[in-house]
């Protein structure tokens, strides 16, 4: 008699759990290795740790005491660097209300003093008063197509200090227009993102080397 095949189904594959949420590290400075949780929410993308270095060396010369305006904050990684780098101050501002609380908690855990946590959409932040940062970062999320007005709105109603450092994160293929006093300084591409940072009205006294 011949053998019959096996012909029961082979069992369900089980799929995989979803990991925790991941982690990006403070690089340097007094908060270094200070690790900060990535909540699993949608949009967000970290500026990546490689991205942040190169980032911050150029930034190096003049980040000690700076005033600082993390537009999008996210996970506040570009924001509390900046801290852990000697800025005199940070805003943050993010709209969604869970990532604005678990800001809230991170800086409490870092006993951070130097930065405030603004609950609310960059656009009606930037229609308040303004007062002048020497450093912002611009790096809204991509599907939302908000470089070109929040630069507009900086540039225009005075949020910018005369000779600002401005730094973009955009599509690598698609750029966004910036207003045209703002010089390009540096530039690095890692993958689809296009990391470059913008200097305001440049005058050649502070220029990083």
């Amino acid at each position: 008699m011949r053998g019959h095949a096996n012909t029961r189904p082979p069992p369900p594959m089980s799929r995989p759990r979803p990991g925790p949420p991941g982690f990006v590290r403070v690089i340097a400075g007094r908060l270094r290795g200070s690790k900060l949780p990535v909540p699993d929410a949608r949009g967000l993308r970290p500026t990546p740790d490689r991205v942040r270095e190169t980032l911050f060396n150029w930034l190096m010369p003049v980040i000690d005491g700076a005033r600082c305006l993390d537009l999008y904050a996210g996970t506040g990684a570009l924001g509390i660097e900046a801290i852990s780098r000697g800025a005199r101050e940070v805003v943050m501002v993010e709209r969604d209300a869970q990532l604005a609380a678990a800001l809230r908690a991170q800086l409490a855990r870092l006993k951070v003093t130097e930065a405030n946590v603004v609950g609310d959409d960059a656009a009606r932040y930037l229609d308040g008063p303004p007062s002048p940062f020497d450093v912002v970062f611009l790096d809204p999320p991509f599907d939302a197509g908000l470089w070109s007005a929040a630069a507009t709105t900086l540039e225009q109603r005075g949020w910018l200090a005369p000779a600002a450092w401005i730094y973009v994160e955009s599509p690598r293929d698609a750029p966004p227009a910036m207003p045209p006093n703002w010089a390009p300084w540096r530039e690095l591409n890692a993958g689809n993102v296009r990391s470059a940072l913008y200097r305001r009205s440049p005058g050649p006294e502070t220029f990083p080397s």
